[in-house]
């Protein structure tokens, strides 16, 4: 008998508006990610490629994921394509309160996409992940357009090396619990 694959452990999400110049970085980074191929990443890695869709990502957490990664275009005061890794830890418990009224799904932000799918896991079930990462890029021109910035499109390679880092990582943790 052969036995199951293993579900997977870690969802790396790449988030952003690639008509929006540098604010496609994560998905830039996650298609070069993809471009790589298996090789690099741990078994039991997911990749989506979210772009604008925040409310795929809410319910495709609802899969079990122990560790989230978000990759996206952070605004932190740096020099445009500076790295940043930013460990965000556990969801809150008490961020479901967080999520009122109607919701634009073009328009979720990374932590309204952590709001609502507290939200959906109070009235649908599902495992939170226990720990999201946050990969991101100081943009340097997320105005209309096409196409990254020099600095932040040589960001990417760097970037992705971050991203396998932390799901070695993430899914070493997840084989020793």
């Amino acid at each position: 008998m052969t036995a199951a694959p293993a579900a997977p452990v870690v969802l790396v999400a790449g988030v952003g508006n690639v008509f929006r110049r540098d604010d496609g970085f994560g998905v830039e980074t996650v298609q070069h990610l993809a471009r790589r191929g298996p090789a690099g990443l741990p078994p039991g890695v997911d990749l989506m490629d979210v772009g604008i869709r925040g409310l795929h990502l809410a319910y495709r957490l609802l899969d079990g994921y122990r560790t989230l990664v978000l990759v996206d275009a952070v605004h932190r005061d740096g020099p445009p394509g500076t790295l940043y890794t930013i460990d965000v830890g556990r969801p809150a418990d008490g961020a479901a309160d967080a999520c009122p009224g109607p919701v634009d799904s073009h328009a979720m932000d990374p932590a309204a996409v952590l709001r609502l799918m507290h939200g959906l896991h109070a009235s649908a079930g599902g495992t939170l992940p226990d720990h999201v990462y946050v990969v991101g890029c100081e943009p340097g021109d997320v105005g209309d357009g096409l196409g990254l910035t020099p600095p932040v499109a040589e960001a990417v390679d760097r970037a992705a090396d971050l991203v396998t880092g932390l799901a070695h990582r993430a899914s070493h943790t997840a084989t020793r619990s």
